[in-house]
C-alpha cells in the first residue's frame, strides 16, 4: 500500500492489518524526529488544525497539540467552556463557523458516541476521533499497538488481556478491533456489571475471574476505573473491586515470563493497579505517552493529503 486511503480516522473497526501497519511504520519515522535535538519538521506548514474538545482531557489534548506543533501546523484549541456553546450554539453551527475560518483538520473529543461521524457530514475538513462516548479512541488503540510491537517486534500470536471497565471504555473497543486485526489473541476481564452485552461477538474471550484471565498472558492493559461507577451501582465498593480485579505484584506470577503492563491513564493508584506494578520495569505506561505523540504525528500526516512529500 503506497498511500493511506482515508480522509478521516473515526475508529479502528474495519481497518485492515495492512492499514494499521502502514500507520505504525510511519510513526517509527516520526519517533526518530522526536529524538533529534530539534524536534520539528516543516511537513504540515500552512495547515490549520482545530482541537475541538467537549470533554476534559490532559494527555490526549496535549499529545495532539505537541504532534501538530512538531509538524509545524497552526493549532487552535477549542474548549466548550467559555465558548458560544454556553450561549446555546449547536455543535453543527460551531463547527461550520470554525470551518468558515479556513481550517484543514479537526480533532474532536465528545461525550456522545458518533459525533466524529456526524462532523464528516457537516464539514469538508478531515476529522480525527480523539474519543467519542463509549465508542472508540482510535489513536489510543494505535499507540497501544505500536508500544506492543516496539517491545516484542510483533503483535501476532501475543495474548493480550484488557482488565477493567470494559462496558464504558472506548479504549477497550479500539484496542480490541486493532489487536484482532493484527493477529493478537484478546481477552477481557471485568465484573459482570462492567461488561458490555454480547461482548464475545467482538471475537474476545470473556472472564470475570482475574486469575484465570491472567494465566499465560503476555500483555495486560489495565483500564482506568471511573470512580463514579461505584456511585451508580456498578460496584459494591472500590475496596472489593481492588481486591478482585486490581493488578498486584502477586498476580504477576500468573503471566508469561516476558510480560508487559499497560495503562492509558490517568491511573487510580491502589484501585485498578498498585503503585509498585505501575512503576515497575515491566510497565510501559510512560512509553505509551511518548509513542502517542509519534503515532498522532503519523495520523495527522497521513490524513493531511501530503503523503507525496518527504517527512524530513
Amino acid at each position: 500500500m503506497k498511500k493511506f486511503a482515508h480522509k478521516h480516522l473515526l475508529g479502528l473497526e474495519g481497518m485492515t492489518r495492512e492499514e494499521i501497519e502502514f500507520v505504525l511504520d510511519t510513526a517509527v519515522t516520526f519517533k526518530e524526529v522526536l529524538e533529534r535535538p530539534i524536534k520539528k519538521v516543516p511537513t504540515l506548514r500552512g495547515l490549520t488544525i482545530v482541537n475541538l474538545f467537549y470533554e476534559p482531557s490532559t494527555r490526549t489534548r496535549i499529545s495532539f497539540e505537541l504532534a501538530q506543533k512538531r509538524l509545524s501546523a497552526d493549532t487552535v484549541n477549542f474548549s466548550s467552556s467559555g465558548s458560544s456553546v454556553k450561549k446555546g450554539e449547536t455543535l453543527r453551527d460551531t463547527v461550520r463557523n470554525l470551518e468558515a475560518m479556513k481550517i484543514d483538520m479537526v480533532v474532536v473529543r465528545h461525550a456522545s458516541s458518533g459525533v466524529p461521524y456526524f462532523l464528516t457530514r457537516c464539514l469538508e475538513s478531515s476529522i480525527i476521533n480523539a474519543g467519542d462516548g463509549a465508542h472508540e479512541h482510535p489513536t489510543q488503540g494505535l499507540l497501544d499497538i505500536y508500544t506492543i510491537r516496539e517491545k516484542y517486534g510483533k503483535v501476532e500470536g501475543l495474548r493480550v488481556v484488557i482488565v477493567g471497565d470494559v462496558k464504558h471504555s472506548r479504549v477497550a473497543r479500539s484496542n480490541i478491533w486493532g489487536l484482532k486485526a493484527m493477529g493478537a489473541s484478546v481477552s477481557v476481564c471485568a465484573p459482570s456489571t462492567l461488561l458490555p452485552a454480547e461482548i464475545e461477538k467482538m471475537g474476545v474471550e470473556v472472564f470475570t475471574d482475574l486469575n484465570k484471565a491472567l494465566w499465560g498472558a503476555d500483555v495486560v492493559n489495565v483500564l482506568r476505573l471511573q470512580l463514579e461507577r461505584q456511585e451508580r451501582g456498578f460496584l459494591p465498593t472500590l475496596r472489593e473491586y481492588s481486591r478482585l480485579f486490581g493488578i498486584t505484584r502477586e498476580r504477576l506470577t500468573l503471566l508469561n515470563k516476558n510480560y508487559t503492563i499497560m495503562h492509558p491513564g490517568p491511573i487510580n493508584r491502589g484501585v485498578e493497579i498498585t503503585p509498585e506494578v505501575a512503576d515497575s520495569p515491566e510497565s510501559v505506561i510512560l512509553a505509551q505517552v511518548t509513542n502517542g505523540v509519534a503515532v498522532r504525528m503519523a495520523v495527522l500526516y497521513l490524513l493531511s493529503g501530503q503523503q507525496e512529500e518527504a517527512v524530513a
